[in-house]
């Protein structure tokens, strides 16, 4: 063997110096083809080699934690594909029929690798016949597809070969795919990082269908809505918890409501808000503390030159009762221009800011989604009540260099 494989080197390496300019397109097709199988028969003896590496235990009489570090360290190659060959190496170790198929010219080592990993998970009643047509259908479907869709054939191989067993072990793996999949649920908020949270989690397919019924109806795109699906998504989400706290249906935290408590220094002198703080400990810009303002449960607090707690005054929402109603009589959903969402995913908006002395009156109120809630407060659009005392916006001069007023005629119109 290492005769033929010096020979084969040095005919190979002068192969690599050879010019190609010369070939005709069908030439060079076929030498193309002729080179990639030559490759395959040539890293199967590789993957051979590697087991019987690993079977001389020489990895750890060198000293080495695993055949894959040993690898790295004698050819130099990446850890990731050293591990990736003992794991094809065992694997078609175990699946002779699959192997011998890569020499007969009719699959080639990633799809080899493939086809016996598929017929590794078949159930362990599948029996020795079932296992034999698994591997031939496989080997026979590989002429015609690539690793990624032969993968999801040799998925469902056990339809083709044994539909009697195929019910039974779906359910099965389904089962234990759910199971393991509500064992390791979770949600993660990350410390915030110029101002981003990272969101991480893992859901159940039975929580994800909940979840995404729940978001897929508030994330459609709209005319004239320039965010992307991400944040179509990020904002819905953001929509839905809002709705929830706003209809006081949530478990008590710690024998109040569910809130979120922010701290904000008042500046008297500007009369302004400031930067606030969460009850968590983290910090808000005045854009999201303004914001905030319009719709919220408020209750002052003056502090001593110490921080000392001199007077509280009682809470009190800014607009309750027969004036949100009222609003929401008038303005029916969302009042910016071509916006269709319904009052309950609304906020109350100042247009005349509380900060600023605005009034908790129908005249100085309109409802905004969260979206163009924040557009208002972005300070581009101005928003006001028209002559009728129903609410419209000045686009900024880049958008309509007239500025003329705009209305949404959306609810009205139902």
């Amino acid at each position: 063997m290492r005769e033929t494989l010096k020979h084969l080197s040095t005919e190979t390496a002068k192969l690599a110096a050879t010019e190609v300019w010369p070939l005709r397109a069908d030439e060079a097709v076929a030498a193309l083809t002729d080179v990639w199988r030559v490759e395959q028969n040539l890293a199967l003896l590789r993957l051979r080699l590697v087991r019987q590496v690993e079977a001389l235990g020489v990895p750890p009489a060198q000293r080495f934690s695993s055949t894959a570090s040993w690898l790295r360290a004698r050819l130099h190659i990446d850890l990731g594909p050293a591990r990736e060959w003992v794991r094809t190496a065992a694997l078609l170790e175990r699946r002779p029929v699959v192997a011998e198929a890569v020499p007969a010219a009719a699959i080639d080592i990633p799809q080899a690798a493939v086809i016996a990993a598929a017929v590794d998970d078949l159930p362990a009643q599948a029996g020795d016949e079932v296992v034999a047509a698994a591997e031939t259908t496989l080997i026979r479907q590989a002429a015609d597809l690539e690793p990624a869709r032969l993968r999801r054939v040799g998925e469902r191989v056990l339809e083709q070969v044994a539909p009697h067993l195929a019910a039974q072990t779906e359910r099965e793996a389904l089962d234990a795919a759910d199971a393991r999949a509500h064992t390791h649920r979770s949600l993660t908020l990350t410390r915030p990082d110029d101002g981003q949270v990272r969101v991480h989690g893992t859901l159940t397919v039975e929580d994800t269908a909940i979840v995404a019924a729940a978001l897929d109806p508030l994330c459609l795109p709209r005319p004239g809505d320039d965010r992307n699906a991400g944040q179509r998504r990020a904002d819905a989400l953001i929509d839905i918890c809002r709705l929830a706290l706003r209809t006081r249906h949530l478990p008590d935290n710690s024998g109040a409501p569910a809130q979120l408590a922010v701290t904000v220094p008042f500046d008297v002198l500007a009369a302004q808000l400031a930067a606030g703080t969460t009850d968590t400990g983290h910090h808000l810009a005045p854009a999201v503390i303004r914001r905030w303002a319009c719709d919220a449960q408020l209750l002052p607090v003056v502090l001593g030159g110490a921080g000392q707690i001199l007077d509280a005054g009682r809470a009190r929402r800014l607009a309750t009762g027969a004036i949100r109603r009222a609003v929401i009589v008038r303005d029916r959903g969302c009042t910016f221009p071509s916006c269709d969402r319904p009052p309950r995913w609304c906020d109350i908006h100042h247009l005349i800011p509380w900060s600023q002395g605005g009034a908790t009156a129908l005249d100085n109120l309109v409802l905004l989604c969260r979206h163009h809630h924040r557009v208002i407060h972005d300070g581009h659009w101005q928003a006001r009540l028209n002559s009728d005392r129903l609410p419209e916006f000045v686009p900024p001069p880049w958008i309509d260099l007239k500025q003329q007023p705009r209305h949404n005629n959306y609810h009205q119109q139902r």
